[in-house]
């Protein structure tokens, strides 16, 4: 997804709207979390729906963790042959519980990529999400 730069200017930092646009076209993501003082990133799959960011997963660390602490960051990224790009979100995740809440992620399609049962939901409520898009390009080298 093209952006429009300033002249001269490879990195644009993207607004709230920009950044939902690149979050809502991906599917895979990498979310952190942080417990005892360990941090730890992990792949995962998600979707956005209704201006929502659901995740899926199944029990093991991953979940423990978000359930310990429920505080996290999630990171996407878009890297093609003349442009990149990435989006940070800060939030908390919410493990669904009540029947209208995983009615509402089931609808937002996110999908395993692997043959395993994920039965647990992940709502993410979002504090903040920011992004910048990349102009790839070689690097100007200092006259001599």
């Amino acid at each position: 997804m093209k952006f429009e730069h300033e002249l001269n200017s490879p990195v644009l930092v993207l607004d709230e709207d920009q950044s939902w646009q690149l979050l809502s076209h991906s599917s895979h993501g990498r979310v952190a979390t942080s417990v005892a003082g360990l941090i730890d990133i992990v792949p995962v799959n998600y979707a956005v729906h209704n201006g929502k960011l659901f995740l899926r997963t199944s029990p093991g660390n991953k979940l423990a963790a978000m359930a310990i602490n429920e505080k996290i960051a999630f990171e996407v990224d878009g890297i093609l042959s003349d442009e990149a790009w990435s989006v940070v979100v800060h939030g908390s995740a919410e493990v669904l519980e009540h029947e209208a809440d995983i009615k509402e992620a089931r609808e937002s399609g996110v999908t395993p990529w692997i043959p395993t049962q994920k039965d647990f939901w992940i709502r993410v409520n979002i504090d903040s999400i920011s992004g910048r898009h990349f102009e790839l390009g070689e690097q100007p080298e200092v006259a001599e």
